[in-house]
């Protein structure tokens, strides 16, 4: 029986003329992640590193982290009759919800270091590799869900919210983009990597044609704070490696548009506070503030964690080179116009 529904048009390009994806995949590491039981949050470790990661982050291309609300563009200052809102604080200005960054910093620690997944959905999971399937044992725990948690463990890393200070929201248009094409990254049914989008130049605009959307411009920077305990110092520069600092110049993609170049993020850590022996706090009527690091002193800081981090193992060499190539900024690359 012949359906008189019309059909939709196949898109057909030929393959010398395809443009090239706006994403690639760093492969997993060949070994089977090294499970353990966390250190704790019972006590403070003598070896470990505590303290405090001021982070400012500086928007190189259009972003916009979605509340999943369409509202009328009057009643938050837009010209567009309606519009995709932006996530904003209760004085009304842009954030950049904990959580979200969280995730983000921890899928690039993941990357590098010889860890599973932190989530599968049920529809993929029988694709996935079995040792790359999310921890589930609080004492069997992969290197990032050491440091960022897992079922029934907290994590050492706390991340607040990043705020825009000053500048206000401005009005974008973002193309309709494809659905999430899974399939064209399993190898014989199997996934071998973590898929990345690579950085642009620019972000596409969609015109007139495009999705009215909230976002934060160019140059728009937001401030926030991270957290944390009890981590050595190879976990540490593993971290911070994972925010762009050290050899490899990395830049974090966030929020929606990633095909079209929309949502890279540069961050820099201008402050650090650290403390390693906490045993004054305790014995001491005047407890040690922590020591804060600037300038030369927190670049060094930076170098030495970076460098132990390596020497350490924790970090995979071949799993930072790819992703260093992936997320490098600045970049000379341009959007894929088209295909998403």
């Amino acid at each position: 029986m012949t359906s008189n529904r019309p059909q939709r048009p196949v898109r057909r390009e030929a393959q010398d003329t395809a443009p090239e994806k706006p994403y690639a995949l760093v492969p997993f590491p060949k070994q089977r992640p090294f499970l353990k039981a966390p250190v704790g949050h019972h006590r403070y470790t003598e070896a470990g590193y505590h303290g405090k990661l001021h982070l400012t982050l500086t928007v190189q291309t259009a972003l916009h982290v979605s509340t999943g609300i369409v509202a009328m563009g009057s009643d938050v200052g837009s010209r567009v009759p309606l519009i995709k809102t932006m996530t904003r604080d209760l004085d009304q200005q842009l954030i950049i919800q904990g959580s979200s960054l969280k995730g983000c910093v921890r899928a690039i620690y993941e990357a590098i270091t010889n860890s599973t997944l932190a989530v599968v959905t049920g529809r993929y999971r029988q694709k996935m590799p079995k040792d790359r399937l999310p921890c589930t044992q609080k004492d069997r725990l992969c290197p990032a869900s050491q440091v960022f948690g897992a079922l029934d463990w907290q994590g050492l890393v706390h991340f607040t919210d990043a705020r825009c200070e000053s500048a206000k929201p401005v009005t974008g248009f973002m193309p309709s983009l494809y659905r999430p094409r899974p399939e064209a990254y399993f190898n014989g049914g199997t996934a071998t990597g973590r898929k990345f989008y690579r950085h642009a130049m620019s972000a596409v605009d969609g015109g007139d044609r495009g999705i009215p959307v909230q976002q934060a411009g160019t140059e728009y920077q937001f401030k926030t704070e991270l957290q944390f305990l009890n981590l050595t110092q190879a976990q540490l520069g593993t971290l911070l490696i994972a925010l762009g600092q050290g050899e490899h110049k990395m830049a974090l993609k966030l929020g929606g548009g990633k095909p079209i170049g929309m949502g890279t993020i540069q961050v820099r850590v201008p402050r650090i506070e650290v403390s390693q022996d906490v045993r004054a706090r305790y014995t001491s009527y005047a407890p040690p503030e922590a020591e804060t690091l600037t300038g030369e002193a927190a670049a060094t800081f930076i170098e030495q964690a970076t460098r132990q981090a390596k020497q350490s193992r924790l970090v995979e060499e071949p799993q930072l080179r790819a992703l260093a190539e992936i997320l490098a900024w600045p970049t000379t690359r341009t959007a894929p116009e088209g295909m998403y």
